[in-house]
C-alpha cells in the first residue's frame, strides 16, 4: 500500500484525473458484464432446469430397455423425449443398473468411468437439479428423481451450449468495452488537458516569477495568469494568485520607495548635519589662527551650532514620532495657542499681514499643547518663508458639530508646485534641490506636523493653487481613553 501510493503521489494531476476516470469506468463496466453474464445464465439455466421433469421419460425408458420391456409399456410409444446429448440413468438397489445418451436418432449406450458413476450414485434425490462434471461427457445438469421399490431415475441435460453463449457474450462485451473504454480514455484526456490549461498557465506564471530578482531593486512584477475565469476552479485559482502577484507588487514598490526615501534622507540628513560642522570646524580654525577675530568666530560657532541643535532636535522628533512613542493627553485651548502663535509668526515676519479669525468660545480638545503650538508655528513659518512681504496670512479655527475641530493656515502667495504636492509631507521636500538654504529651511516641518496630526488620530491636507494656499489641520476633539499613540508619517524611511 505504500508503495502505491508513492506511486500515485509521483504522478501528475493530469495523470491521476484520466487514470482515475478510467479506473473508475472500468470497474462499471467489470460491474455491468458480469450481472449481465450472470443474469443470462441464471436465465439460460433456469430454461434447462424447467426442460428437466419432462425428461422422466428417458429414465423410464432407460429401465424398460434394461428388463428387456418394449418402449410401449403405459408411456404411449412415445419414446424418449429432450434435446441432443440428454442423459438418462437408473439407479436400483444401489448400483446403476443403465446409462444411456439421447441423440436425435434415439437413445444409446454410452460408458461411464468409475469417477461418473460415482457422481451420479451421490447425487442427491430430492428433485432439485445439480450442476456436476462427469468425466468424458462435460458439466451437465442433473436431477435425481424416487421411483418404485427405491430406485431412483437420474435425468441431465447437457450444459456444453449454455457455456458456450454465456461464453460468446463475455467475448462481445471485452471487445465493446475495451474500444468504448479506449475511447473514453481519449476523451478524457483531451477534456482535462483543455480543462487544467488555466493550471499550466499559472505554474508557467508561477516559474516566470520566480526568476526574478526580488531581493533588492526595482522590480518589474507585471506577469498576471491570463485569462483566469473566476467562474471555474481553476480560474478562482488564477484569480487569486494575480491578486497575490498584485499585492507583492505593491509591497515591492512601497519596499523600493521606502529605500529610495532611506537613500535620501541619509544624503540629507547627512549634508544638513555636515554643513554646520564645517562651519563650526572653519570658524574654530579662524579663531586659533587669528584671536583678534575670535568673537566674530565664536558667534559663527554658535550660530552653526544652533543650526545643527535645531536639526538634530526635528530629526529626534521624527524619531519617536516614528517610534509610537505615547503623547501627553491634557486639557488644551486652541484658542490661545492660536494667539500666542500668530503673534510669534508676527514678531518674525513684520513685513506680513496676520489675521485670526476665532470663533466666540474658546476651543478645547484633549492632546498634547507643545506638539500642537508646533504644528501650528510650523504652518505658519512655512507660510512666511515661502510667501513674499506683504502677503497676507490668515488663521482660522471652528469647532464644528461632529467632534471635530478645524484649524486653517491660508496665504495668499504664489502657491506650491503641482509636481511637490503629493511629497509636500514627506522629509526634505523643499522647492528648491540645492544644497544651501536661506532661512536654516531643512525640509522637515511639514513632516513634523503630518507625524504630529496624525498622532493625534486627526489628518492634515492641503489645497494650493496661485495666489490662495490652504493648510487645514482636523483633530478629533478628544481621544477615545487619552492614550494617543505617535503613528508615523509619510516619509519614514
Amino acid at each position: 500500500m505504500t508503495r502505491w501510493r508513492r506511486w500515485w503521489a509521483g504522478r501528475t494531476l493530469r495523470a491521476r484525473l484520466v487514470l482515475g476516470v478510467l479506473l473508475l469506468f472500468l470497474a462499471s463496466c467489470a460491474a455491468v458484464g458480469t450481472a449481465t453474464v450472470v443474469a443470462l445464465h441464471i436465465f439460460l439455466l433456469g430454461q434447462l432446469d424447467s426442460q428437466l421433469p419432462q425428461n422422466q421419460q428417458l429414465a423410464f425408458f432407460v429401465e424398460s430397455q434394461a428388463r428387456g420391456r418394449s418402449g410401449s409399456d403405459g408411456f404411449g410409444n412415445r419414446g424418449p423425449l429432450g434435446a441432443a446429448g440428454t442423459l438418462g440413468a437408473w439407479i436400483s438397489r444401489g448400483r446403476l443398473a443403465g446409462t444411456d445418451e439421447e441423440t436425435r436418432s434415439g437413445a444409446k449406450k454410452v460408458s461411464l468411468s468409475p469417477a461418473a458413476r460415482r457422481i451420479l450414485l451421490r447425487l442427491p434425490v430430492n428433485r432439485q437439479p445439480y450442476t456436476r462434471t462427469l468425466p468424458g461427457l462435460g458439466e451437465y445438469r442433473l436431477i435425481a428423481i424416487p421411483g418404485q421399490d427405491a430406485d431412483v431415475y437420474i435425468t441431465g441435460l447437457p450444459l456444453a451450449e449454455l457455456n458456450s453463449t454465456t461464453t460468446r457474450l463475455e467475448r462481445i462485451e471485452m471487445v465493446v468495452f475495451g474500444t468504448v473504454l479506449l475511447m473514453t480514455g481519449l476523451a478524457v484526456f483531451g477534456v482535462v488537458r483543455l480543462s487544467l490549461r488555466p493550471l499550466r498557465k499559472v505554474a508557467t506564471t508561477a516559474n516566470q516569477v520566480t526568476q526574478l530578482p526580488l531581493a533588492s531593486g526595482e522590480v518589474d512584477l507585471s506577469h498576471r495568469v491570463p485569462d483566469a475565469d473566476p467562474r471555474t476552479e481553476v480560474g478562482q485559482l488564477g484569480s487569486a494568485f494575480n491578486r497575490m502577484l498584485g499585492h507583492v507588487e505593491n509591497a515591492l514598490d512601497r519596499r523600493q520607495a521606502s529605500e529610495n526615501q532611506l537613500r535620501q534622507f541619509i544624503a540629507d540628513a547627512s549634508h544638513e548635519l555636515r554643513t554646520p560642522i564645517a562651519g563650526i570646524r572653519g570658524y574654530a580654525e579662524l579663531g586659533l589662527r587669528a584671536p583678534e577675530n575670535s568673537d566674530n568666530a565664536l558667534r559663527r560657532v554658535q550660530a552653526a551650532a544652533q543650526r545643527m541643535g535645531r536639526l538634530v532636535d526635528d530629526l529626534l522628533l521624527l524619531a519617536r514620532l516614528d517610534a509610537g512613542r505615547a503623547l501627553a493627553d491634557e486639557p488644551v485651548d486652541l484658542t490661545r495657542l492660536a494667539l500666542e502663535a500668530t503673534n510669534d509668526a508676527r514678531v518674525a515676519g513684520p513685513a506680513h499681514q496676520w489675521i485670526l479669525d476665532l470663533p466666540g468660545q474658546p476651543v478645547t480638545l484633549r492632546g498634547d499643547e507643545d506638539r500642537l503650538h508646533q504644528v501650528l508655528a510650523n504652518l505658519l513659518a512655512n507660510a512666511r518663508t515661502h510667501t513674499p512681504p506683504g502677503s497676507t496670512v490668515t488663521v482660522k479655527l471652528n469647532s464644528g458639530q461632529d467632534g471635530l475641530v478645524t484649524m486653517t493656515v491660508t496665504d495668499n502667495g504664489p502657491g506650491i508646485p503641482a509636481r511637490l504636492q503629493p511629497t509636500i509631507f514627506e522629509r526634505f521636500t523643499r522647492g528648491d534641490t540645492a544644497r544651501t538654504h536661506a532661512g536654516g529651511n531643512t525640509g522637515l516641518g511639514l513632516a513634523i506636523v503630518h507625524g504630529i496630526v496624525t498622532a493625534h488620530h486627526g489628518r492634515v491636507t492641503l489645497s494650493s493653487q496661485p495666489g490662495r494656499t490652504t493648510f487645514t489641520v482636523e483633530l478629533p476633539a478628544g481621544h477615545q481613553d487619552g492614550q494617543g499613540r505617535l503613528a508615523a508619517g509619510p516619509g519614514t524611511p
